[in-house]
């Protein structure tokens, strides 16, 4: 046989490969390749199993001139394209040509979400940058001697700057805990302590009597974790309820404990904050903790958020190894609820 020997060799790689011979047809593949390609796989002409170009084109170079050849490979799936690294190299025995396929797709899609980010963070920048400029402008020129609109021009570069100094501590703040996810916490922390700073921390004495805990007075609940993450944790959804929430409605926040959580499957606490907003339409629920995702976007804006806090938020709870919940009905408003495992 031909190929004697050359089948285990084959069978052995650890990603998917296969052989086409001098006739241009596929005359080994490993199991790797069978699942990618299908068991009709072997004996095929190459051609037309492959199709794409680029690959058909690598092969006949290859074989042609013993050249070897790195290429891309995609392969459409259902409702998403993987993306391969196609490494084509001769083989003395029999002319024939070696193709392996390595996955490059969580590299491919990481690239894609710096590049997204990179935009997000310039998109959101450039706009209050623009409007800065453009004070500036006025302020050297037409409004230089007019004392009304000096004042009022300050309040909105003042405004512009301190959205830019919120995104960019959102930013850093993004950052210190996606570098800190991987290490586990080992502190004690007292949940109705932590609550009760997250609400103390409310600036506007009205919005903090909007806070209501049900019950009043938790029971003493500990889990291991960071107490100031947590706090926030609790910090970011406290305010998003009070900024979406109707105008005077209520915030409740309820603690309550379970002995097995479906997907943690361990004993927890769940901490709720339930306001009485408008709500958010299903589809937005699965993308929320999204960086720079916004229901409303201009609203959002208006209301002084950048985008990040749900996602800092995602990345706490991950830390402690918990998970976030969201549901929402709209015209009746929407809960978040934390839920960690017991100490």
């Amino acid at each position: 046989m031909l190929f004697e020997g050359l089948d285990e060799i084959v069978a052995a790689l650890p990603i998917p490969s296969f052989v086409v011979d001098v006739s241009a047809r596929i005359k080994l593949a490993n199991a790797p390749a069978r699942t990618l390609f299908g068991d009709d796989f072997i004996d095929r002409n190459y051609i037309t199993r492959l199709r794409q170009p680029a690959l058909v084109s690598a092969i006949e170079t290859c074989a042609r001139d013993g050249t070897r050849v790195v290429t891309k490979y995609t392969l459409s799936g259902q409702g998403t394209d993987r993306i391969y690294e196609a490494t084509v190299s001769r083989l003395e025995l029999g002319r024939a040509v070696l193709v392996c396929l390595e996955d490059k797709t969580p590299m491919h899609e990481a690239g894609m979400m710096r590049r997204d980010f990179v935009a997000n963070v310039s998109h959101e920048l450039r706009t209050p940058l623009t409007a800065l400029l453009g004070f500036i402008d006025t302020l050297r020129g037409p409004a230089r001697n007019d004392s009304v609109a000096i004042e009022r021009f300050l309040g909105m570069m003042a405004r512009e700057a301190q959205r830019m100094n919120r995104l960019v501590g959102d930013l850093l703040s993004l950052s210190r805990v996606e570098f800190s996810e991987r290490q586990v916490p080992h502190a004690r922390v007292r949940l109705s302590e932590v609550l009760a700073a997250a609400r103390s921390s409310i600036a506007e004495q009205p919005d903090r009597d909007r806070i209501v805990f049900d019950p009043p007075t938790f029971p003493e609940a500990d889990v291991t974790g960071d107490a100031d993450q947590l706090r926030q944790v609790f910090n970011n959804l406290l305010e998003n309820a009070l900024k979406y929430g109707r105008a005077g409605s209520k915030v409740t926040v309820s603690l309550s404990e379970g002995d097995s959580d479906i997907y943690l499957r361990c004993p927890f606490y769940q901490v709720s904050v339930q306001d009485e907003g408008e709500g958010i339409a299903q589809h937005h629920i699965p993308r929320l903790t999204e960086r720079f995702y916004r229901v409303d976007d201009h609203r959002s804006r208006e209301l002084g958020g950048t985008g990040l806090g749900l996602a800092i938020v995602k990345h706490i709870i991950h830390r402690h190894r918990g998970r976030l919940d969201v549901t929402s009905t709209k015209g009746v408003g929407s809960r978040f609820s934390v839920i960690l495992r017991k100490l």
